[in-house]
């Protein structure tokens, strides 16, 4: 009997859920590198392959995923160059198959970005300034918005509790706490106003280069937050190859979209707040057998020791000045 609702994907189950979706496979079937959710490519008769997506059970409801899958529509329909679902005949993009909700991609081929060239942040800004822009036209209704405190409260609450060797506890509670301040601190004047529907987890892997076009996937972590959410993660390096990177990225963002200057000053806790909860997200799903074989040094002593000096040094980052725009 299952443990885990994805036990159910045998190959055979796959090849069923896709056909029943209206498409007839040729059984070439390959997985696809995910842990939240499970992916493939699935062969066609005639035909490119799909990518089929299967949606973790009890992490989105309907709605909000129709609202991930109608905001990769309305981008698509303005020829930004985003991976939206296909639809079937009545216009849908979820299916149903054995309790677990799911839906078919076309298959993109590209590559990662290099993020050290100028002229791909260029790009990367433009359309991610298209991208903001037509996000800031109106709001999302069931998507999650942005919350510091519940990131920082979950972590405080989930991994003492079962993951955090004893010893550590305490350097971590104490750490967190000074993190919560100074984060909660740095984005007092986070307003309403400055959220708007973004990507939500936009890092090179969610990213296919091919003919000197950005190609954006994966918006499963859509959401209400401000455009630096989406703009701080191709950022790397030294402050000043972080300010030219930065420089580059805005530069061809204002081409389409407005940027607001004081958002700089959030970089520093918007990415403490992505590394508290990854580890987080690694505990919420450490159920899930793929987790433990994947990541099994989650477990371990070194792990926390790493983690929490990883945090001390972004507490230490988040003292000093904002990167500046050359």
């Amino acid at each position: 009997m299952s443990e885990h609702p994805f036990d159910i994907l045998t190959p055979d189950t796959i090849i069923d859920a896709v056909e029943a979706a209206g498409y007839l496979s040729d059984a070439r079937l390959l997985a696809l590198n995910s842990y939240e959710n499970r992916v493939y490519q699935v062969g066609l008769e005639d035909a490119e392959p799909v990518i089929v997506k299967f949606y973790r059970k009890n992490r989105w409801n309907a709605e909000q995923i129709q609202e991930e899958h109608d905001f990769s529509q309305e981008l698509k329909d303005a020829e930004i160059p985003v991976v939206a679902p296909h639809r079937n005949g009545d216009g849908e993009t979820i299916h149903h198959w054995q309790g677990l909700m799911y839906a078919v991609f076309p298959r993109r081929g590209g590559h990662a970005p290099e993020l050290d060239n100028p002229d791909n942040l260029l790009v990367l800004g433009r359309t991610l300034g298209r991208m903001h822009a037509l996000g800031a036209s109106r709001a999302f209704n069931h998507r999650p918005h942005l919350d510091p405190a519940q990131i920082i409260e979950e972590s405080r609450t989930l991994l003492p509790e079962r993951f955090i060797p004893g010893d550590l506890c305490e350097a971590y509670l104490s750490l967190l706490a000074d993190l919560e301040r100074g984060i909660l601190d740095t984005l007092d004047d986070l307003q309403d106003d400055d959220l708007l529907r973004i990507h939500g987890d936009c890092h090179g892997g969610n990213i296919l280069w091919r003919d000197d076009t950005a190609h954006f996937v994966d918006l499963d972590d859509c959401l209400s937050a401000p455009a630096i959410q989406d703009l701080w993660m191709f950022l790397s390096g030294e402050r000043h190859e972080q300010e030219l990177q930065l420089s580059e990225l805005i530069a061809g963002y204002e081409e389409f979209y407005e940027f607001s200057a004081r958002e700089l000053r959030w970089i520093e806790s918007l990415r403490t707040l992505r590394i508290i909860r990854y580890a987080a997200w690694l505990a919420r799903r450490w159920d899930d057998p793929a987790f433990p074989r994947a990541f099994p040094w989650f477990a371990s002593p070194r792990y926390w020791s790493d983690h929490i000096l990883e945090l001390r040094e972004q507490f230490a980052r988040l003292q000093e000045p904002t990167l500046r725009l050359l």
